[in-house]
């Protein structure tokens, strides 16, 4: 059961009508023991995001309910018969208007991640005397690039069944491209001891960095825990494409200072990533970008400024060269423009 609206205050959600049915069993954020765990929450990154949304929804399309059932036929009628209230609220899907004084508010402590080292609200670099680089320019040439958000589109959708021991443990054969990490995140939601989880993987049918978020096995294992059965959940092709974490939208600004003779003076470079509704991997991604900021080239005088941004927008997530490949895409058009 799924958020139909992409940001609204949640009441009212009635599963009776679903656990009454015979073989159902229902799952909601009551039912997580630890309800937020952040994809980065062992590397000091604050968990931001719950595995079951509680008072309200951030995404079209957010997990609120899951239901289990011996067949799938009755799992949708089950799915059907769960019932909320929302009251909607304005959304933000642009990046750049998350600033304006008027923007609607994402997360509570505002429309960007706030938790960088030094209690740094963003990922600045400086370098050098960036004015005085940009007094002495010959050509100061200015552009902005905006990849879009893409789907990963593996052959194979998110999968994974679990399967309750009767020594008490769980075995997860899951698609997920981190065995491990997989591991750690279902053990601390479930908090339950890393020996009490077995995880099996094998050939992953496509991931591309989509398959590191963990999209399916605390749910499974939650189920599997409740109803003490074999419990799989294999995502549609619609599911993928609507609520699978995309790669992430950047919105990216370069100015350079340049000389006659060929020298690249000074770099000033604004950067705007959009998180989608919460952090996941998103500070991880943007601290990769600035470092390569500056691509192939020796720039001795920087000014780099970039911001995790909040929207209402399906949570984003790694693909093939997290935060490199956006930077490098923008920083070559730009030298091609030099």
């Amino acid at each position: 059961f799924r958020s139909p609206v992409p940001n609204a205050v949640m009441t009212n959600l009635d599963t009776s009508r679903a656990e009454a049915m015979k073989g159902v069993h229902v799952i909601t954020w009551e039912d997580v023991p630890l309800l937020e765990y952040g994809h980065l929450s062992a590397l000091g990154i604050p968990a931001d995001e719950p595995l079951l949304a509680k008072d309200e929804v951030r995404y079209l399309g957010q997990p609120i309910a899951i239901v289990a059932a011996p067949t799938e036929e009755a799992a949708m009628a089950a799915v059907g018969a769960i019932s909320a209230d929302f009251d909607e609220r304005p959304a933000l899907f642009d990046v750049r208007k998350a600033f304006d004084a008027d923007a609607p508010a994402v997360h509570v402590e505002g429309n960007w991640y706030k938790h960088f080292e030094d209690e740094m609200d963003r990922r600045q670099i400086r370098k050098g005397n960036i004015e005085e680089a940009f007094d002495r320019a010959d050509l100061i040439v200015q552009g902005v690039y905006r990849p879009a958000a893409i789907e990963h589109a593996p052959i194979e959708t998110q999968v994974c069944q679990v399967v309750p021991e009767a020594n008490g443990r769980l075995t997860i054969y899951s698609c997920t491209q981190a065995l491990y990490f997989s591991m750690g995140v279902v053990a601390a939601h479930l908090q339950v001891p890393l020996n009490k989880l077995k995880v099996v993987g094998g050939t992953v049918g496509g991931g591309f960095g989509g398959k590191v978020d963990t999209a399916t096995e605390t749910m499974c294992a939650l189920l599997a825990q409740k109803s003490g059965k074999p419990v799989k959940w294999r995502w549609t092709r619609e599911e993928e494409f609507l609520c699978s974490s995309t790669r992430a939208p950047w919105h990216m600004e370069i100015a350079d200072a340049v000389t006659k003779d060929g020298w690249i003076l000074g770099r000033k470079m604004l950067t705007l990533h959009d998180a989608g509704a919460y952090s996941r991997f998103s500070p991880y991604g943007l601290t990769k970008h600035s470092f390569h900021h500056t691509g192939a080239y020796s720039i001795p005088n920087l000014e780099f400024d970039g911001y995790v941004v909040y929207t209402n927008r399906t949570p984003t997530t790694a693909m093939r060269g997290f935060g490199v490949t956006s930077v490098s895409f923008a920083t070559e058009t730009h030298m091609s423009r030099i």
